[in-house]
C-alpha cells in the first residue's frame, strides 16, 4: 500500500487533512462514480501509459478550473506519476475571480497577470508544479487531442456536448454551479463549499488509486 505523500503549503496542508477526514460525506452514489474515475486511471498505469484528464464545464470559468487543479494536487499529493491534468469548455470565457478567490482561501498560492482571460499561475508545493490556468474550449491546442478523459463537470457541457473527439473515457461528475449566489451574501461561502467538494471527492479518487 502506497502512503507515502509529498509536502503541500502549510495552510493548505491542514486543510486537505481536514478533507481527507470527510469522506463520510461524499453519498454512496457518488463513490460509484469516483470508483468508475479510479478505475480508468489505475488501468492506463497499469499498462505504462501516461494518464491525461481534461476536465469540462460550459464557460470552463468555476469547476472545471477547481477540478483540474484538485487533480493536480492529488497526484502530487498521493506520488501518483504520469497524469497531467487540465480544463476545457464548450466556449471560453475567464477563469472567475470569485472561484480564484475560493481556492486562494483553501491555501494555494495564485499569480495573476491580469487581462481580459488572464493565464493565472497556482501554485500549491514549494516544489510542486505550477498549473497554468485560463478559460479555453476542450479543444484548444493547449489540451491533448487524443486519448484522454472527458470528466464533465457541469450537467449543461455533457448534455450539449454528446461528443468529445479524441475521448477513451468520459465521467459526467457533475457539480452544482457556485455562480447561483454570486452577488449574494452567500456568494464566498457557496464558492468555499464547491471547492471543498471537489477536493474531497478527488482527494478520493487518487486515494484509491495511490492504494490500489
Amino acid at each position: 500500500m502506497n502512503q507515502k505523500v509529498n509536502s503541500l503549503f502549510p495552510e493548505l496542508h491542514d486543510y486537505v487533512k481536514s478533507i481527507k477526514e470527510e469522506v463520510d460525506l461524499i453519498p454512496q452514489k457518488r463513490k460509484d462514480l469516483l470508483v468508475k474515475f479510479a478505475d480508468y486511471i489505475k488501468q492506463k498505469r497499469s499498462n505504462g501509459l501516461p494518464v491525461a484528464l481534461n476536465f469540462i464545464c460550459t464557460h470552463n470559468s468555476r469547476r472545471s478550473h477547481i477540478s483540474q487543479i484538485w487533480a493536480a494536487v492529488a497526484a502530487w499529493y498521493y506520488r501518483v506519476d504520469q497524469i497531467k491534468t487540465f480544463s476545457g469548455g464548450t466556449e471560453a470565457t475567464a477563469f472567475n475571480p470569485r472561484a480564484v478567490a475560493a481556492i486562494n482561501r483553501a491555501g494555494f498560492a495564485v499569480e495573476n497577470p491580469k487581462g481580459p482571460n488572464p493565464k493565472y499561475s497556482v501554485s500549491f508545493a514549494e516544489e510542486g508544479p505550477v498549473q497554468i490556468c485560463f478559460s479555453k474550449t476542450f479543444d484548444d491546442p493547449f489540451n491533448p487531442d487524443k486519448n484522454f478523459a472527458a470528466i464533465m463537470t457541469c450537467s449543461d457541457a455533457d448534455e450539449n456536448c454528446p461528443f468529445v473527439p479524441g475521448t477513451e473515457f468520459r465521467l459526467a461528475l457533475t457539480y452544482k454551479d457556485p455562480k447561483e449566489a454570486d452577488d449574494s451574501p452567500e456568494e464566498a461561502s457557496r464558492y468555499d463549499e464547491r471547492v471543498r467538494q471537489i477536493g474531497r471527492e478527488i482527494l478520493y479518487v487518487f486515494s484509491l488509486v495511490a492504494n490500489a
